[in-house]
């Protein structure tokens, strides 16, 4: 794959002569060749990674596996980061989509967080374009860890990445979506620009009228007024139903920041019992905290009776879903201790609290109103250019397509795993390099799907049965125990290719001429 889309020749033409034996190019694909093994090698040991493998079919001829010392793709890492790692990735991104004619339509962005637990320079004066690795915002509940955000832009319903940046640690997602999208739009260069796609932390008044020229599809913050208003006013009942199971939504056009907007609400009765479930635990855990702080409560006496209320307010005041129901009870004192006759008179009288935990069921039907919905907006009001069944399948596709980048990224086998590179810019350039690592297997895995189905044929499965729709992790697997075997007579060399069954070849010859010279070739 990284020769089908010359990978090498496209970052040795961007970054120009080097004069090393191992070229910028040879060593990035080293790098995404030791990524995709999913052995969890950290750089240093790319040697060792390759000490196995025919790195002349696999890279160049007259390479050896110990030319990618970690000072080599140190040297590599540092002239990628020179030369802009942004710009040399859109690079062989456009390279990669324009060969395999991948349209965009619609594109989902979206931002993600590596975590660090080294020490790093965190002077903006040592470099205005590193990244600062910094603490911020913790998507792994790990706000102990220094951080580096990427903002990763993925075609639809796919996890093929067309843009990847690396922004400082403490970068908000709000601040940094609309640059980001308007650095993409620059270097499109004339191309028909696409939607895009993004959670809530697009939608801002600021952002709305600043990108009120992108065509976009986001998700309307639920702490908007107008978005309660629908909650409570628009029943699932009364919207239609959706392609999607369980879907129903009805569009309505709202203005917001001055800016006319197409907007769907969306009812997800799935996404309902889900909530609603989720609400009822939350409910029966405040009513049993409620109950023992008023136990305690009741087990004390109060001066006045408003004292013994304010208490009881003052308890309370954190409770979402239920309320007090109780009354003071006036207690009498006297001096004489024991059981006091009926002529004794009290010398005084303190107030104590009687009564129950209640349920607000008013507050929680109103919650319940909101649980399995949400609003997504577009500024594209022509229907007829996108309808409302659309961007309702464009939106939820955002979860197979840049989330599961991320979700491929931060495999523990990748190279998320051993992040320890000591300089900011480095790290850069190595997030690029997960990136480009991410566009190859996306790309091989599209291209294997596609032509199973072209071709109807099929491999099996993990149980042994028929499918047209392998993951390339799966692949790897099933490639496991394939040797290189090296006959060496006098002067005469020879090399073959050991453990190859029917299943392998199939899959070979579905990849086309570059697999079958990797396999088959012996120069």
């Amino acid at each position: 794959m990284c020769d089908r889309i010359d990978l090498i020749d496209t970052i040795d033409t961007f970054i120009g002569s080097t004069n090393r034996k191992v070229s910028v190019g040879e060593a990035v694909q080293a790098m995404v060749l030791n990524a995709l093994g999913f052995v969890s090698r950290p750089l240093y040991l790319t040697p060792e990674f390759f000490s196995n493998k025919p790195v002349d079919l696999l890279i160049r001829p007259h390479l050896c596996a110990s030319d990618f010392t970690d000072d080599s793709l140190g040297r590599a890492l540092d002239t990628l980061y020179d030369h802009g790692v942004t710009e040399l990735f859109a690079t062989v991104a456009s390279k990669a989509l324009s060969t395999f004619e991948v349209e965009h339509r619609f594109v989902h962005l979206d931002s993600t967080t590596f975590s660090f637990t080294g020490v790093y320079d965190t002077d903006p004066d040592t470099d205005e374009n590193a990244v600062q690795i910094t603490h911020g915002y913790s998507r792994d509940q790990r706000p102990d860890l220094r951080r580096v955000v990427v903002e990763l832009i993925c075609s639809y319903r796919s996890q093929l990445p067309i843009w990847l940046k690396a922004l400082d640690g403490n970068t908000s997602d709000k601040n940094s979506f609309p640059e980001t999208i308007r650095a993409y739009l620059e270097q499109l260069s004339g191309s028909d620009p696409p939607y895009f796609v993004a959670d809530s932390a697009l939608y801002s008044a600021h952002n709305i009228q600043m990108l009120s020229d992108v065509r976009f599809i986001t998700r309307v913050p639920e702490t908007l007024k107008t978005v309660k208003e629908l909650y409570e006013t628009v029943s699932p009942e009364s919207m239609h139903p959706a392609d999607l199971q369980g879907y129903r939504y009805l569009s309505v056009r709202r203005t917001y920041a001055d800016i006319p907007q197409r907007w769907l609400v969306v009812y997800s009765e799935a996404a309902y019992r889900k909530e609603v479930a989720t609400l009822e635990k939350k409910i029966a855990k405040e009513k049993t905290i409620a109950e023992k702080a008023l136990k305690r409560l009741a087990n004390k006496t109060f001066q006045t009776a408003e004292v013994a209320e304010a208490a009881v307010e003052d308890i309370s005041q954190s409770w979402k879903y239920h309320h007090p129901c109780v009354s003071t009870v006036c207690v009498p004192h006297y001096t004489t201790p024991g059981r006091p006759r009926k002529t004794d008179e009290p010398t005084h009288f303190r107030y104590r609290i009687e009564g129950e935990i209640v349920v607000n069921v008013e507050a929680v039907e109103i919650l319940k109103r909101s649980k399995g919905r949400f609003v997504i907006a577009t500024n594209e009001l022509d229907a007829t250019l996108l309808d409302d069944a659309t961007m309702l399948c464009v939106y939820k596709a955002q979860n197979v397509s840049v989330e599961r980048g991320f979700r491929f990224l931060k495999d523990p086998l990748f190279f998320a795993s051993g992040l320890f590179l000591e300089k900011p810019q480095r790290i850069m350039a190595l997030l690029m390099i997960m990136g480009l690592s991410l566009l190859i297997y996306a790309l091989a895995e599209r291209c294997l799907r596609t032509e199973l189905v072209e071709q109807q044929q099929t491999i099996p499965n993990q149980v042994g049965k028929p499918t047209q729709n392998p993951t390339l992790r799966r692949i790897f697997q099933m490639f496991e125990g394939i040797d290189v075997l090296v006959i060496q007579q006098n002067q005469h060399r020879q090399r073959s290719i050991v453990n190859l069954k029917p299943v392998h070849l199939q899959i070979i010859n579905i990849l086309g001429v570059e697999t079958k010279k990797v396999y088959f070739s012996d120069p």
